[in-house]
């Protein structure tokens, strides 16, 4: 169950408590603290994390980075660039519009697949030993020859 950013305002998080309310799991909050994107909390008189609010709101932003497919370097970048609200969003245009671009990759090439797949399900049946399915999984994309005439997806003809 994650709470709404205004229920919290002013609240003291043990990590659990925080990695509940955030939708993650407490080793993700202390790796984030480890990998420096996300802030060490103050520390109670019995030594256990104290996160606040902005340790919440943080993390709310590195997950929902994370769920849109931005790496930890670009969420780190964002976060940077967050934490300097004058600056201009040039850079965050930047960072997004090259994540947009690989997800464009990426689709373009799921689509390969995607024709692929289906082509080699158009087949008679049979026996298995005729099955397409098997012939092309069997082929070698480490062959060079036949490897430089496939697309990236090691199946597909290049184009």
């Amino acid at each position: 169950m994650m709470i709404s950013p205004q229920a919290i305002d002013n609240t003291n998080f043990s990590i659990g408590d925080l990695a509940k309310a955030s939708g993650c799991k407490v080793q993700t909050v202390r790796y984030y603290e480890q990998i420096g994107l996300l802030p060490a909390p103050p520390r109670s008189l019995g030594n256990q994390r104290v996160y606040g609010d902005a340790h919440f709101r943080r993390l709310a932003f590195i997950r929902r980075s994370r769920e849109l497919g931005f790496t930890i370097d670009m969420v780190r970048e964002l976060l940077g660039m967050a934490d300097t609200p004058d600056r201009s969003c040039e850079m965050v245009d930047n960072i997004a519009s090259r994540h947009l671009w690989h997800v464009q990759e990426k689709i373009r090439a799921l689509k390969s697949l995607q024709r692929e797949l289906k082509r080699l399900l158009r087949h008679d049946g049979g026996k298995v030993a005729e099955c397409q399915i098997i012939e092309a999984l069997s082929k070698s994309t480490t062959d060079g020859a036949r490897a430089s005439k496939r697309g990236a997806d090691g199946l597909t003809p290049a184009r």
